[in-house]
C-alpha cells in the first residue's frame, strides 16, 4: 500500500508530501492524531514545500547578480544611508502604493546592494521581480528593434511587479535606444508596477543622458508622480579601509563582550 501511495504522490507530483510522508506518519503515529489532523499536517507540508519551490524559482528568474540582503548590508560601513528609512520602506508598501525607488549617489554607496535587497525581499514575500544592468537593457532593447521583438519585450517587462535597473549612468544612446526606454517607463506607470533605478546621475544630468527635454521631462513625469528619491552622499565601500575598520570594530566588540564574560 505505501508503494502504491508513494506512486501516486510521484505522479502527481506532490513532492512534499512524497519526500516526508514517512516523518509525517510517524509523528501521527506518535502523537496519536486522528485521520483529518494527519491529512491537514500532510496537506500543509505540501503547501509548505511547493511555496518554498516557488520563491525559489521567482529567485533565480530574478538574475540578482548579488547576494545583497537588507540582513546583510553594512549600514554601519555607510553613515550616507538612512537605515530607519530603509528599514521602514522594507515592509514593501511602496509595491502595493505602486511607487518607484530612485537611489542616487557615486559608485561604490551601497545603491545596487539596497536595491538589490528590496528586490530580494520582494520575491521571498510573493512578489515577481528582475534585475537588469541598463547597459544590458539598453542593448536588448537595441536588439529587439532590429528583430521587431520590442512590443513584445516591453510587454512583457512592463507586467513584471519590481524591475531593478542598475546603473543608469553615463551611456552612449540612439534615438531608438531612448524612445524605446521612454516607451517601457510609460507603460509600467500605465500598469502601475514599481520600478527601482540606480544611477550615479541627479535628475537634471538625465536631459544629457536622453537628449531630449521633452522626452525627458514626459519620463521624470511619470517616474516621479509616485516616487521615493534616495540620496547616498557617504564613503564607497570598495575602499580597503572601510573593510579594515569594520574588522577593527569587529574585533572591539567581540573583546568587549570576552572582556564581560570574564
Amino acid at each position: 500500500m505505501m508503494s502504491s501511495i508513494r506512486q501516486l504522490l510521484s505522479t502527481l507530483k506532490l513532492r512534499g508530501m512524497e519526500e516526508n510522508i514517512d516523518l509525517l506518519l510517524a509523528e501521527s503515529e506518535k502523537q496519536g492524531l486522528s485521520t483529518t489532523e494527519t491529512l491537514l499536517n500532510m496537506l500543509q507540508e505540501e503547501f509548505r514545500y511547493q511555496q518554498e519551490r516557488s520563491m525559489q524559482s521567482r529567485i533565480k528568474k530574478a538574475k540578482i547578480p548579488n547576494d545583497w540582503s537588507l540582513k546583510t548590508f553594512p549600514f554601519d560601513q555607510q553613515p550616507g544611508v538612512n537605515k530607519l528609512q530603509i528599514q521602514n520602506i522594507s515592509d514593501l508598501s511602496f509595491i502595493e502604493r505602486h511607487e518607484n525607488i530612485v537611489f542616487i549617489g557615486k559608485p561604490g554607496t551601497g545603491k545596487t546592494g539596497i536595491a538589490s535587497g528590496l528586490l530580494r525581499q520582494g520575491l521571498i514575500n510573493g512578489y515577481r521581480g528582475l534585475f537588469y544592468d541598463a547597459q544590458k537593457l539598453l542593448e536588448d532593447l537595441y536588439s529587439s528593434l532590429a528583430d521587431k521583438t520590442t512590443t513584445k519585450f516591453i510587454t512583457k517587462l512592463s507586467s513584471i511587479s519590481i524591475l531593478l535597473i542598475d546603473e543608469l549612468g553615463y551611456l552612449t544612446l540612439t534615438h531608438e535606444q531612448c524612445n524605446a526606454f521612454f516607451k517601457l517607463m510609460s507603460m509600467r506607470y500605465s500598469n502601475k508596477k514599481t520600478t527601482l533605478i540606480t544611477t550615479n546621475l541627479e535628475y537634471p544630468k538625465w536631459y544629457d543622458l536622453f537628449q531630449s527635454k521633452s522626452l525627458v521631462d514626459a519620463m521624470l513625469d511619470r517616474l516621479k508622480h509616485h516616487c521615493i528619491t534616495i540620496h547616498i552622499e557617504g564613503p564607497t565601500l570598495r575602499d580597503p579601509s572601510n573593510e579594515q575598520k569594520a574588522a577593527k570594530r569587529g574585533k572591539t566588540k567581540k573583546s568587549s563582550k570576552d572582556a564581560d564574560k570574564k
